[in-house]
């Protein structure tokens, strides 16, 4: 899946020059946690965070630290003066996968969307998150159950044609490195029906041929392993 499957359109941006004051009430109105910064032709030119305008405002509690009403200070300070310069993007055709790993590696809670320059869109955490829910087909419900993939590079192959030749669907299917067993994957498989059977009758199928780690049922995990 694609960026732009899951992205924000109709971004709120500053401008350069946007007053940081002005950003400051956007930012508490909208629960905006960052904004992209464009120039005049559309193009990225730079990012700003919530933490940067929270560093930019006087504190109260401080003496000496309130703005000053005659102009100056708080008041002339613009998003170009607090913006990070050549923020970290994504084009609207990176996978949704290439998001949420630069997300991790870089800390941070969103990414603009950014094609031949111009600000499409911003993805967030939250859009993958919203991604990832869709994707293991959460939102379904249903039975899930982890699969250790020892043996042949067949083995998924195996197991959801036997899955199928008893009538059962499934919604989704991830794996993944085990991370208690070099060398070893995990298949995670979400079912959608069950058909005629019974929770346990899959355990059982399961169990017959594969190491079944663990399965979860009604919002309750029962381990195996």
């Amino acid at each position: 899946m694609l960026v732009r499957d899951w992205m924000t359109v109709n971004v709120i941006a500053l401008g350069v020059n946007s007053s940081v004051l002005d950003a400051a009430e956007i930012l508490r109105e909208k629960n905006i946690r960052q904004f992209p910064v464009i120039d005049s032709a559309g193009c990225l030119v730079g990012i700003v965070s919530d933490r940067d305008i929270r560093d930019a405002m006087p504190s109260k509690f401080i003496p000496g630290d309130a703005v000053v009403e005659s102009g100056g200070g708080l008041y002339t300070l613009t998003a170009g003066d607090i913006m990070t310069l050549d923020p970290v993007s994504v084009p609207s055709d990176a996978a949704m996968t290439e998001v949420a790993d630069i997300l991790v590696k870089h800390k941070v809670g969103g990414l603009p969307v950014v094609d031949r320059g111009r600000l499409e869109g911003i993805i967030t955490q939250l859009d993958v998150l919203r991604f990832l829910c869709a994707s293991a087909g959460s939102a379904r419900g249903g039975a899930q159950f982890g699969i250790r993939m020892d043996g042949p590079e067949g083995a998924l192959a195996d197991i959801l044609c036997d899955l199928r030749a008893k009538g059962i669907v499934f919604t989704s299917v991830f794996t993944a490195v085990d991370p208690t067993r070099c060398g070893s994957r995990n298949a995670y498989v979400s079912i959608a029906d069950l058909g005629d059977k019974s929770v346990e009758d899959v355990v059982e199928l399961l169990q017959s041929k594969y190491t079944l780690l663990f399965y979860v049922a009604e919002g309750v995990t029962v381990d195996l392993v």
